[in-house]
């Protein structure tokens, strides 16, 4: 068959893409930017059985010249990152031009994954993705809605959300909420639908919840967390914490942005279990329970074997839709900070330096500036240090990389290149190469400001000081390390 899939560079449709080629399907992948799709990390054969078009269903006439030929559609589209105020309206957007697409093609079917939503009064974002529902039905193509509740493996948010806050800590003061029940699924099992629900006629048109074999309450599953880890906690629940302060509360602990935070405080006052639909009967799998969905997350971040993740998701505005334009670092205008060190050692080892820059490596010196950076950054509301990483020692164009976004990782020439998403007057550019000048190897480092302002002049020579301190250390222990 001939799939379209969006959001194959996403959290879902990056792990989707492998299965759908190994079971045999072309696949079309429809992305907002070529430069950002993993080529990297498939060989040719593979390749072979992809195509690669660029469109943004945010922007519909992007789309007017595409024709398809397609059998079937996946619509993994998903704007919760986006701003509070709008992400409603622009996942209405996306979804009308998906299915206006979508109607031009002789596709049987399209394949949606939502969120379970069966409470009277919903969520914005609940509600949101059930309207998506109804918009996608408007193609005229039969729509197979899959209803998930929180997904849990390596690198999704919701995961990484209760990782952050049981690791991190011992005592939580938490509001009622936690009292909610929801049904959490294995991302694994997650993927077995999608794959499953394909060209299977018992789902056309019909819409399923999934979900896994376990009920638990949102503090069951922190607590179930901490055993899991041999950690003792103690949650206090108190009756009144406004959406506000707990959405704060979860920006200030996790990883997660205050817009992201926000959405799914207000999501977690629904409960999200299994009613509709009764898919077991249509396609049963073997559900792994929250433990065990828990395991397979550990095994994976253990093996450095995270495949996605949800922090990839791009939260700086400016460069939300074109950020690998940003790849062509300016000159004009900027302030530079130039170090180049020649070494002796082997070049892999030092870019392998290099590409494990960050996360819980650290930046090779001055560690507790940078910590204190990350912290200005989030009391402003900014991103922080708190992302972290997707690998410890991988890294591919799109990845978050602490408070910064990589915008190429080309291991041939020796060259990473970061931009920043901190809140800043201007723009920020990070550069690591190794080249030969004069007959030795030469690590080149090079941090670039674009100043906005006379407020950017100045934060520069503020900051220059740290600059003077950090940077020619950190050069000279990427070679030394």
């Amino acid at each position: 068959m001939r799939i379209l899939l969006t959001g194959s560079t996403g959290y879902i449709g990056r792990r989707l893409l492998p299965i759908l080629v190994q079971a045999g399907h072309h696949v079309i992948c429809l992305v907002r930017d070529k430069r950002r799709f993993d080529w990297d990390d498939f060989d040719t054969d593979f390749l072979s059985h992809v195509a690669v078009i660029e469109g943004d269903l945010s922007m519909p006439e992007t789309l007017k010249d595409i024709e398809l030929d397609i059998d079937a559609a996946y619509y993994m589209v998903h704007s919760l990152s986006n701003s509070y105020s709008k992400f409603s309206d622009i996942e209405q957007v996306t979804a009308q031009s998906f299915a206006d697409l979508i109607g031009k093609t002789k596709a049987k079917q399209i394949i949606y994954l939502s969120g379970i939503s069966n409470d009277d009064e919903l969520s914005e974002h609940l509600q949101s993705r059930k309207d998506v529902e109804s918009v996608l039905k408007s193609s005229g193509v039969p729509v197979t809605v899959l209803r998930a509740a929180i997904i849990i493996g390596s690198g999704s948010a919701s995961f990484e959300i209760i990782r952050d806050l049981v690791e991190k800590l011992p005592v939580m003061v938490a509001p009622k909420w936690l009292k909610s029940k929801c049904q959490p699924l294995a991302v694994r099992n997650v993927i077995e639908y999608l794959a499953a629900v394909l060209n299977n006629e018992k789902t056309f048109g019909k819409t399923f919840d999934i979900g896994g074999p376990d009920i638990l309450t949102y503090k069951q599953m922190l607590l179930q967390y901490a055993k899991s880890r041999k950690l003792r906690r103690f949650i206090i629940s108190v009756p009144v914490l406004s959406p506000k302060l707990s959405s704060l509360w979860l920006y200030f602990v996790t990883s997660t942005s205050y817009t992201l935070g926000r959405n799914l405080v207000d999501s977690m006052k629904n409960d999200v279990v299994v009613k509709e639909g009764d898919i077991t009967s249509i396609i049963p799998l073997k559900l792994y329970s929250y433990s065990e969905a828990l395991d397979m997350a550990f095994s994976k971040i253990s093996q450095k074997n995270v495949i996605s993740s949800w922090k990839d998701a791009v939260v700086n505005d400016t460069i939300q839709n074109n950020f690998l334009d940003f790849i062509d670092v300016p000159n004009h205008g900027c302030f530079h900070d130039v170090r180049n060190v020649a070494f002796t050692r082997a070049i892999p080892e030092v870019r392998k330096n290099i590409w494990e820059i960050g996360g819980d490596r650290g930046w090779y010196y001055g560690n507790w500036m940078w910590k204190i950076r990350g912290f200005m950054d989030l009391m402003v509301g900014g991103v922080g240090l708190r992302r972290g990483r997707r690998s410890p020692s991988d890294l591919k164009a799109g990845d978050s990389l602490d408070f910064w976004r990589v915008l190429l990782a080309d291991e041939k020439e020796n060259r990473l290149l970061l931009y920043a998403e901190m809140k800043l007057p201007g723009e920020a550019w990070l550069e690591f190469k190794i080249k030969e000048q004069d007959g030795q190897n030469v690590l080149h480092q090079k941090a670039t400001f674009r100043p906005l302002g006379l407020w950017g002049r100045l934060y520069w020579y503020l900051v220059l000081p740290f600059h003077f301190l950090i940077f020619p250390m950190m050069a000279k222990n990427i070679i030394k390390y």
